[in-house]
């Protein structure tokens, strides 16, 4: 049998702690590995538990969540964790600083079980998760401040067609929706997609709408 997903969950209030742990438990490939209520903890947890995905709040007393994934996967850090970030409409503003972070992705907090757990599946699978119904508007209302400030263009190593599936990558399509758009199968989506985070020395999607709105490629 395959051994269950191991997931630690790291939320300062207990009734969704609990509820995200009773949901997760209740799945015969996923298992809670632990819980926590600080990014401190989460981080300490992580090291010595060593989860498959930590499931992520953003506001969190000692050391808040964004603080928290940089140290869990950030840049340099030698073995990252798979983070999913969980985030609520009025804290959207912390969004882009979360990916930034090293997130492989993020939910709200009001997503259905459903789509919480297809989230940990897809993040420990390897894939990056970015919610399509929100991702625009998440990241997009923080292009201004994110964007490059001194007028130049940027050099970017892409050709057109593959700079046109980064912008679309960045409006939240998925492979699907970018084939059915450009009118080129699923298979060649992936393909661009594999050469646009290998050119652009990005992890996966998440890192690469980040990038694309930090490059203005996206208005």
């Amino acid at each position: 049998m395959t051994e269950p997903i191991r997931v630690l969950i790291c939320d300062d209030q207990v009734l969704i702690r609990t509820g995200l742990a009773t949901i997760i438990d209740a799945q015969p490939d996923l298992e809670v590995a632990g819980e926590c209520g600080d990014g401190r903890t989460a981080v300490d947890l992580a090291e010595r538990l060593c989860p498959d995905v930590v499931v992520m709040d953003i506001r969190m007393p000692v050391l808040d969540g964004i603080a928290a994934t940089r140290l869990l996967a950030g840049a340099g850090v030698p073995h990252p964790v798979k983070v999913l970030v969980v985030t609520t409409f009025n804290l959207d503003e912390y969004v882009y600083e979360a990916l930034r972070a090293g997130a492989s992705g993020f939910l709200l907090k009001d997503a259905p079980p459903d789509r919480l757990l297809h989230g940990i599946r897809t993040v420990a699978a390897g894939a990056a998760l970015l919610d399509p119904e929100v991702t625009r508007q998440l990241v997009g209302r923080y292009a201004a401040r994110i964007r490059p400030t001194d007028g130049k263009g940027p050099d970017i190593p892409l050709t057109p067609r593959e700079l046109e599936v980064l912008r679309l990558i960045a409006d939240g399509l998925s492979n699907n929706e970018i084939a059915a758009s450009l009118v080129i199968s699923r298979e060649t989506v992936k393909t661009f997609v594999s050469r646009i985070l290998t050119k652009l020395g990005l992890r996966d999607r998440v890192q690469a709408v980040v990038y694309a709105y930090r490059q203005g490629l996206v208005s």
